[in-house]
């Protein structure tokens, strides 16, 4: 999985042979991935999982915390800090958020992910807090929109991020709390934005 997950995030979901796989990861059989997996599909979900389960506990934390909050920063927080932490616990070089791109901009893998993630409580808990902190100032037809770009600016913002460090891995230090602060305040604007009266 370390193998697949560091070869798909370095050449994408498609440039990338079970075989290739197998090499990387010091395997003599051939058909090991087919064999471990069945399918490439059943591998990416497999890996997703086993990050999600991680991202699962941090953001229990930050639910737990929150309560019954009406501030959507303590949403937003509960939403994206996890994947933040989560990234900055796995050192450098790390291959996950770059990953999660390749996965997320491929429309039959991301839809088998979201299924996936959303039948995690700390996620659906999150999303209803973000729904009752944002019911009275934001349309409901403005809402899917915004999530969805709130959702695409976390991963992308977090692979330039891990790319960076990859790049000059002395930046590691409070690199990911950077991040984390800079998208805290971003989500919030981007989510709680006045919106455009036609």
């Amino acid at each position: 999985m370390a193998a697949a997950e560091r070869l798909y995030a370095e050449h994408g979901l498609s440039n990338v042979s079970n075989r290739q796989i197998g090499e990387a990861a010091g395997q003599g059989n051939n058909t090991a991935v087919s064999y471990h997996f069945g399918s490439r599909a059943t591998l990416v979900r497999a890996i997703m999982s086993r990050h999600g389960d991680a991202i699962d506990v941090i953001r229990t934390r930050y639910v737990e915390a929150a309560g019954d909050s009406p501030d959507l920063r303590d949403w937003v927080r509960c939403f994206m800090r996890p994947v933040t932490e989560h990234n900055a616990a796995l050192g450098v070089p790390s291959w996950h958020a770059r990953f999660s791109v390749q996965v997320m901009t491929d429309p039959l893998m991301r839809v088998l992910v979201a299924d996936e993630s959303l039948t995690r409580d700390s996620l659906r808990r999150t999303l209803q807090g973000l729904g009752r902190c944002l019911h009275d100032i934001v349309p409901p037809e403005a809402r899917k929109g915004r999530a969805d770009m709130a959702r695409h600016l976390i991963v992308h913002t977090c692979a330039e991020r891990e790319y960076a460090l990859a790049e000059d891995p002395a930046e590691a230090g409070s690199s990911w709390e950077r991040t984390a602060d800079a998208l805290e305040d971003a989500l919030v604007g981007l989510l709680a934005a006045p919106t455009t009266r036609r």
